[in-house]
C-alpha cells in the first residue's frame, strides 16, 4: 500500500474517534515508519518487529502540570509495514489501523497496558454484539 494511502487510514481512524477525544487529543504527532527500529523493539520487550504495531512516545495527559508547558510533542509511530504484514487484506488492514491508532492514543491519555487490554476486551464484546445486529449479506 502507498504510504499517502496509509495515512489516509490513520487520518479516518482518528476521525472515527468520539469528537470529544479528538477535541482533547493536545501536542501529540503521528507519524508512519515501515518498521520499528532495534531500540524501539528492546525498549518495548518486543522481539518481533511483526509484532510492534505501533509506540507511543511521550508523557501522558493524566502526568502533564505547570512544568510540562512548552515541552516537545508526543509521538506516536505506527509502523506501516508491521501492520501489514500481519493483517494482508485491505478490510484488515484499515481495522487493524483503526485499532492501533486507538491504542497509542488511549497511552497519550494515561492508560496502561492493563487498563487498555480492559478497554479492548469491552470493545471486542461490544463489536461482536454489533456484528450479530448486523444482517447477513447474501453470497
Amino acid at each position: 500500500m502507498k504510504q499517502s494511502d496509509f495515512e489516509k487510514l490513520i487520518e479516518r481512524a482518528i476521525m472515527a474517534l468520539p469528537k470529544h477525544i479528538r477535541e482533547k487529543m493536545e501536542n501529540v504527532a503521528i507519524v508512519i515508519k515501515q518498521r520499528p527500529s532495534g531500540e524501539e523493539l528492546k525498549k518495548t520487550g518486543t522481539r518481533c518487529e511483526r509484532m510492534l504495531l505501533g509506540l507511543y512516545q511521550g508523557i501522558p495527559k493524566t502526568t502533564w502540570g505547570r512544568n510540562f508547558s512548552g515541552k516537545l510533542p508526543d509521538k506516536i509511530t505506527i509502523f506501516q509495514e508491521s501492520i501489514e504484514r500481519l493483517a494482508r487484506l485491505p478490510k484488515e488492514i484499515t481495522k487493524l489501523v483503526k485499532y492501533t491508532v486507538w491504542h497509542e492514543i488511549a497511552h497519550h491519555f494515561g492508560f496502561d497496558e492493563p487498563q487498555i487490554r480492559q478497554l479492548e476486551e469491552k470493545w471486542r464484546k461490544r463489536s461482536l454484539s454489533n456484528d450479530k445486529n448486523q444482517p447477513s449479506k447474501a453470497r
